[in-house]
This record gives structure tokens, C-alpha cells and sequence, in this order.
């Protein structure tokens, strides 16, 4: 018998990482035993119905790379795949149910009629034959319930949870089909996945105290029903510690969201696997095909899984990593537009610098955010492990200054002439470097070395950090504010004007 698996989205809202992985995981779990997956909009509850949200799940399945084998936009032969054109279908069979004693017309007014807490107390359960004809012939509006037996037990089997049987009496007669002739989801999903041969159906677990309802369906109607295999529920860590299922409050929930904060779908779909299966393994690193090679239902979990934003930070930070330079370069465009235009003109070169230390792409903008941002502190000049103190820093600094301010501001030649001059004044390059890298940052952490932060800044903006750094050190000193003599610049009397000007500013 060919496995098929469904995904039965509800176009009213968008795509939860609660949906994204039951998606997945019916999709491998058919993958995996050369089955097929189909797409099934189930967009019967109308008032919650999103504009747009179909189109969003359509987009989802593509970037995730969830192909599905039938759907309303690929066809297939048990369509329609949308069930608000499948209403004359689900009228037949909730008629045929009426008929066979297993559902009755009820014509209570929807806010009448329910017994608090208990839910609808079965007042037209028992109407007789006449009182139903007559209600009906004068057009009295109407929903299809369930007749749940009142005594028994139900029982059915889930593939993870095991056996499971309930007191019927603590059923409800739950509406199959609705006032303006649509089915509720729990009577549409049952008649299509019979009528499209589905096979097993994986969903969360909230379903499973609803399953005993639906096995009395497939009973009424005299079909078997398929396997189901219910998964555990996705949960979020609160700010104290404890953890409640998974919601806006927590952070992103949702796919597109996860997307515009810029982690990959292929990262976002290999940690979603781990959300409740186990490969059994030490492996954490998978593509789309070794998931479909190694998942099956042994290895879902029941306990439920705890979405750790941290975890998937490390999961993008490495395939981030393996992307080649010009995908991520491409890729990271997105997130650079508010950085300073000196660093953007200059992208080519600080990509190589981001792409090894970002875990998100919205990590770009935060990580370069001290060029725009300088201010000094000159605390930080001193430094136990290089032996520095603020004299010493600020002596390093102005004899640096003139070296720079004659050199061009290119990497390698920024490099050598550093290592140069530390190598002429019997200096480690350590010790060098620090008052350098916060003279021009003011940061003990930026995503390069002193070298490559000069690049980054130019060469006058550069000289005029280093010029305000040693000239804040030497008011601590006690000492007066730093000007450089005009030979500093080479005779370029042009460029020490423009130094002067920029302190000015």
C-alpha cells in the first residue's frame, strides 16, 4: 500500500513553526517510505480567514522545499484539494450519517442550549421524526451534530502514544456541519483523508482527545481509518526559566518572520527536524535528503521539544558558514542598507569579515554598529595582558599617528607597516595593536583586527579618532590637547586642512 501523508493547513494567520513541522515531518515520513505528499487547504472556518495567508503556505512549502505531490495548485486525481469547494460532498455524507442514526439535526440557537462547562447539553438529540420535518419545512437554520454513544468506551491505536481508550460519556456531540453548510474541520478532515486514501496522519497531540471522535466516524461511516501519529508539543522558554507552548511572547514563531531575521530555511528546517525526532545519533547537521533517509516514526518523541532560539543561532551560524563568499555576499545585501556608507561602499571586503562571526544575517547591522558610534573611553587603553597603561598607550598613538597619516590605507599595507613598527621598537604586536584598534573603534571586540578597522573607517576618519583618543588621554594626563604638525601629512597642506576641519566637526 503507498504511504500518503497530508498537510492541512488553515489559511488564518501564518505559517507557526508548529505547522512548519508537522509539514515537514509528513512530508519525510512519506519521503522516507516513497509515498507521496499532498496539500490540502482546509479554509471552511471563514470569519478567521486571512487574506493572503494561502499564498503564504504556498511560499512556505517552496522555500522549505517541501514538495508536494497533489494540491490545488499542482492537481492530482482525489481534488479538489480546497474544502470550500468540496461542500456538496461533505453535505452527503453528513446527511448519510443523519440517516444512518449516527448524527441529527439540531436547531438550537448557537448561544442557547449549553450547559456551562459542559458544552451543548443534547436538548434536539431526541427530537422526533415529526418535530425534525417541521423545523426543516419551515427553514428553521439548523447545524448537523454527532451522536456520540452515551455509553462504552472508544479506543484506538497512535503510532507514538500507543493505545488509548476513553469514556464515551465524556464526549461531546460535537457540529459537523455548520449553519452556512460548511463542515467544521473535525467532520471535513475525517471524509477527506478517506476519500484521498491517506494513509497516516501526523499532527500535534492537541488532537489526540479528539481522535476518539473522529474514530467514531470512520465506524459510523464503515471505513478504517488511517494510521495517526501525533506529535509532541513545541514549547518556549519564559524569562524565569519555565516553559509554556510556544508564542509571539517568546520571540518569532513564525517561518517568514524567522526569514526577515535572517536565518536560512534550509537551517530553520534542519533544527525544526530535532523538534521532536531523534536520529539516534550524535549527527545534528542534515540536508533535506539525509532526513528523508534516516526519519521514521521510531524516532518521535513524546516529550515535548523546547524551541532554544540560542540553539537555532548556532545551527544557522553554521550553514551561514559554508556558504560560498558571493552567495552570502548577495544574501546579506538586505541588511546592510543602514549601515554607514563608508562600510558600504567597502562591502566586499567586510563580508569576509561578518560571514565567520554573524549567526543571523540581522546580526550584521549590531556587529559594525561601532563605526557610527564613537565614543571614548579611555579606560580601555589600559590592558594587564599587553602591559598597557594610558601613557603608554598614548605614547604608542602619537608615534603611530605620523606613520599613518603617510602610508596608504590598504590591509596588507596597513599590516606590514604595523608589524614593522613593532618589530623596530622591540614591541610585541599585541601590545601595539590594542591602542591602535580602541583609538579608532572605542570597542575591545570588533569583527577584525586594527588593520582592518582603519580600512573600514578611511584614513581620515581614522586620524581624526586616533587625534581625539590621544588628546581625551592626555587631559587625563594633565597634559595639552593633541595637534599634529603640518609635516605630518608630508607637506599635503590640502589634507592636513581637511584633518583640522574634521576635528572641528
Amino acid at each position: 500500500m503507498e504511504v500518503r501523508t497530508r498537510f492541512a493547513p488553515s489559511p488564518t494567520g501564518y505559517m507557526h513553526i508548529g505547522n512548519l513541522r508537522t509539514a515537514l515531518f509528513a512530508f519525510l515520513f512519506a519521503k522516507h517510505h516513497g509515498g507521496k505528499f499532498i496539500l490540502r487547504i482546509e479554509d471552511t472556518d471563514q470569519k478567521r480567514y486571512v487574506e493572503g495567508a494561502t499564498d503564504v503556505i504556498y511560499s512556505t512549502l517552496k522555500i522549505a522545499h517541501l514538495k508536494h505531490d497533489e494540491g490545488p495548485d499542482v492537481g492530482g486525481d482525489y481534488g479538489p484539494y480546497v474544502q470550500s469547494e468540496r461542500k456538496d460532498i461533505y453535505q452527503k455524507y453528513a446527511k448519510m450519517l443523519v440517516e444512518s442514526g449516527h448524527a441529527y439535526y439540531c436547531f438550537c440557537d448557537p448561544d442557547e442550549k449549553e450547559d456551562q462547562g459542559f458544552g451543548y447539553n443534547r436538548h434536539c438529540r431526541n427530537l422526533s421524526k415529526e418535530e425534525v420535518e417541521k423545523n426543516l419545512s419551515e427553514g428553521k437554520p439548523y447545524v448537523i451534530r454527532q451522536k456520540i454513544p452515551l455509553t462504552g468506551t472508544t479506543t484506538f491505536h497512535d503510532e507514538v502514544y500507543g493505545t488509548i481508550t476513553v469514556e464515551n460519556e465524556s464526549l461531546d456531540d460535537q457540529v459537523l456541519l455548520k449553519r452556512d453548510g460548511l463542515p467544521t474541520y473535525n467532520f471535513a478532515n475525517v471524509v477527506d483523508d478517506h476519500l484521498m486514501n491517506i494513509t497516516h496522519v501526523i499532527r500535534g497531540k492537541e488532537y489526540i482527545s479528539s481522535t476518539p471522535k473522529y474514530q467514531l466516524l470512520y465506524e459510523a461511516f464503515g471505513w478504517t481509518p488511517p494510521k495517526t501519529i501525533h506529535l509532541s508539543t513545541i514549547m518556549g522558554r519564559n524569562e524565569d526559566g519555565s516553559v509554556s507552548k510556544l508564542s509571539k511572547r517568546h520571540g518569532s514563531v513564525s517561518f517568514n518572520n524567522l526569514l526577515e531575521e535572517g536565518y536560512l530555511s534550509d537551517a530553520i528546517v534542519n533544527y525544526i527536524s530535532l523538534l521532536g525526532w531523534n536520529p539516534k545519533s550524535e549527527q545534528e547537521i542534515f540536508t533535506l535528503d539525509e532526513l528523508i533517509k534516516h526519519f521514521d516514526v521510531d524516532g518521535i518523541v513524546k516529550s515535548d521539544a523546547i524551541f532554544d532560539y540560542k540553539k537555532l543561532d548556532w545551527f544557522n551560524a553554521q550553514y551561514i558558514q559554508k556558504l560560498d563568499h558571493e552567495t552570502f555576499k548577495k544574501a546579506s545585501m538586505p541588511y546592510i542598507k543602514n549601515l554607514p556608507k563608508p562600510l558600504y561602499d567597502k562591502w566586499d571586503f567586510a563580508s569576509t569579515l561578518a560571514q565567520s562571526r554573524i549567526n543571523k544575517f540581522s546580526d550584521i547591522e549590531p556587529l559594525f554598529a561601532f563605526l557610527g558610534d564613537f565614543k571614548i573611553d579611555t579606560s580601555l587603553f589600559e590592558n594587564k595582558k599587553n602591559k598597557l597603561d594610558k601613557l603608554q598607550s598614548r605614547n604608542i598613538l602619537v608615534k603611530i599617528f605620523p606613520l599613518l597619516a603617510s602610508t596608504e590605507f590598504e590591509v596588507d599595507k596597513l599590516n606590514n607597516l604595523l608589524a614593522k613598527y613593532a618589530e623596530q621598537e622591540q614591541m610585541k604586536i599585541g601590545k601595539l595593536m590594542w591602542p591602535v584598534r580602541i583609538a579608532v573603534t572605542a570597542h575591545t571586540v570588533t569583527p577584525g583586527g586594527a588593520a582592518e578597522m582603519l580600512y573600514l573607517l578611511g584614513k581620515l576618519e581614522s586620524l581624526k579618532r586616533i587625534g581625539e583618543s590621544i588628546t581625551a588621554l592626555n587631559i587625563d594626563l594633565g597634559e595639552p590637547p593633541f595637534t599634529p604638525e603640518s609635516n605630518t601629512f608630508d607637506e599635503d597642506e590640502a589634507a592636513f586642512m581637511e584633518y583640522l576641519l574634521s576635528l572641528k566637526k
